[in-house]
């Protein structure tokens, strides 16, 4: 039996590149749920209050007050040294950003956290949804984007876990290959079954 508790009920959507975790975040934004962007909010700190601060610890990357992703990249891409820094000015942003997100929905009965390493911090949510799809779909995918090369897309998916584990520590798993529709359908039976979960609490 669940025991009730309070604030909402917390989902943590993550997904490898290009399995269309955006796409599914937008799909529980449509049906009524808060979501945390996790992406969108490092965008806002990059414009904000981390420039500064950014700047400070990796002289050149910023332009006009605004974090450079190019520039910033480059200093920190293959250097754990440097990540890690990165890393330590940022999580800790975030982490604020999200506590302010989860006070200012604290009456909703279910909010969404879209992060992209979830597993990979192992953050505590109530329940871990996967956006998935296939690897060949994946690739296609990913290679279509501007600027993106196979190398590029082998270098990131060595930084991320991989799609099987993440399906391993799913509650959820949406498929994304098959249409906006099904997808749609995914994520309203997940809605469902957590309503009936958090309606016996």
């Amino acid at each position: 039996m669940n025991v009730a508790r309070p604030g909402p009920y917390v989902i943590g959507l993550t997904g490898s590149i290009g399995m269309g975790k955006t796409e599914t975040a937008k799909l529980f934004a449509a049906e009524g749920v808060p979501v945390f962007d996790a992406d969108a909010q490092i965008h806002a700190l990059y414009a904000g209050p981390a420039a500064a601060m950014i700047e400070a610890a990796f002289p050149g990357t910023t332009r006009n007050g605004v974090v450079d992703r190019a520039a910033l990249s480059a200093k920190v891409t293959g250097d754990l040294a440097a990540l890690a820094r990165l890393e330590g000015i940022m999580h800790p942003l975030v982490g604020a950003a999200r506590e302010r997100f989860l006070a200012d929905n604290a009456d909703a009965p279910i909010v969404l956290l879209d992060i992209p390493l979830l597993l990979e911090t192992g953050l505590a949510v109530d329940a871990v949804v996967v956006a998935s799809a296939p690897a060949h779909v994946q690739r296609a995918r990913v290679l279509a984007r501007p600027g993106m090369s196979a190398a590029k897309f082998e270098a990131l998916l060595a930084r991320q876990m991989s799609d099987a584990q993440k399906r391993q520590q799913a509650h959820y798993v949406v498929m994304t290959d098959q249409g906006l529709d099904h997808a749609a359908d995914q994520v309203k039976m997940i809605l469902a079954d957590i309503g009936e979960k958090i309606g016996h609490a």
